[in-house]
């Protein structure tokens, strides 16, 4: 039985990549643990804009403190941009990954800005990453900016990595555009190798007894899986893009419906984290014994045979199969106590 896909030109055994599962892939032996259980790839933790504008700023502070009071010091340093400047731990980590693992590396890079932190795409080429992940996580709140502007912005950021680097780029997207099939189209015109549907923003709570606003981490479930499946099936075949599926992959059948809607590999986190590295193995026992029952010899031969342009009913996948939904629709029949 064959696993084998290929996912931005990289050769992989199985379609089941890690995806950026801070904390688990900032620590070197769970990357090893990841291989032994059957990873095909292993995306690291993001590398922040913020923390790479932050440690410039630190930077620029220690260079020009006191230069003031030596007259040859003003001319002395260079200008703080001539520096490789930003976490060189992350470097590091890249470096020692790929000298552990013989899996492919992706790195992550997230930003939500044009700026000077996509330079950081070729020192991270440099350490060795097989491939580059550019995480967007933006929340437009300016009521004067307009959609094209924000659309713009993510070709923007493309474009300055895609000219730093010659690895594989690929964008992790969130659902929130107008014209998802435009947005996508542009990005792939604009040279993106992958696409990752969706990432997932995570919603601050407020707590009332300290009046505070504060983070909210919430796993995903399988319910989180239909959303980037149907966009991918509305997708695949019509641009020449990989896509990855993520959000709600928690089984070996959640794998094979993505591969049928047309992705290339699936990106898990969330199961992991629930109940740990070693599930990796459950999910693809799971998908050899379907493939086995159902006699597909390979998973290259199940993608995108359930995608849109491949489906019967092209209308399946649009507003049909939502009026289809209400209309079927039957609620439980409730007990009321007399």
């Amino acid at each position: 039985m064959d696993l084998t896909t290929t996912y931005m030109g990289l050769e992989l055994r199985s379609p089941l990549v890690v995806g950026a599962a801070a904390p688990l892939t900032e620590d070197i032996d769970n990357i090893k643990r990841m291989e032994d259980a059957g990873a095909s790839a292993v995306v690291l933790h993001s590398l922040f804009e913020e923390q790479l504008r932050q440690e410039k700023l630190e930077l620029h502070h220690h260079l020009e403190y006191g230069t003031e009071s030596f007259a040859e010091a003003l001319s002395y340093f260079p200008e703080p941009e001539v520096f490789h400047v930003g976490a060189e731990e992350y470097l590091n980590h890249i470096h020692k990954a790929k000298e552990t693992v013989g899996i492919p590396i992706i790195a992550s890079l997230n930003g939500s800005t044009l700026g000077g932190w996509t330079h950081y795409a070729q020192e991270i080429q440099q350490a060795g990453a097989d491939a580059l992940e550019l995480n967007i996580y933006s929340i437009p709140t300016d009521m004067s900016m307009t959609g094209e502007q924000v659309e713009q912005t993510y070709l923007d950021i493309l474009q300055a990595v895609k000219s730093e680097v010659t690895i594989p780029v690929a964008m992790k997207l969130s659902p929130f555009f107008s014209n998802m099939a435009n947005m996508a189209k542009r990005l792939t015109d604009s040279g993106a190798n992958g696409l990752v549907l969706f990432n997932r923003f995570y919603q601050p709570d407020i707590d009332i007894e300290a009046l505070e606003v504060s983070p909210n981490v919430l796993l995903s479930t399988p319910q989180a899986m239909r959303l980037p499946m149907r966009w991918i099936a509305i997708l695949y075949g019509r641009l020449p893009v990989d896509f990855a599926a993520t959000s709600g992959v928690q089984k070996g059948q959640d794998v094979i419906k993505m591969m049928m809607a047309g992705a290339k590999v699936t990106e898990i986190v969330s199961v992991l984290l629930r109940h740990g590295i070693g599930h990796l193995q459950d999910v693809e026992q799971e998908m050899r014994h379907w493939m086995e029952e159902h006699e597909y010899e390979s998973v290259k031969q199940m993608q995108g045979s359930m995608s849109q342009i491949n489906c019967p009913d092209e209308s399946a996948f649009e507003r049909a199969q939502y009026m289809k939904a209400i209309q079927t629709y039957k609620p439980e029949l409730m007990a009321f106590a007399p």
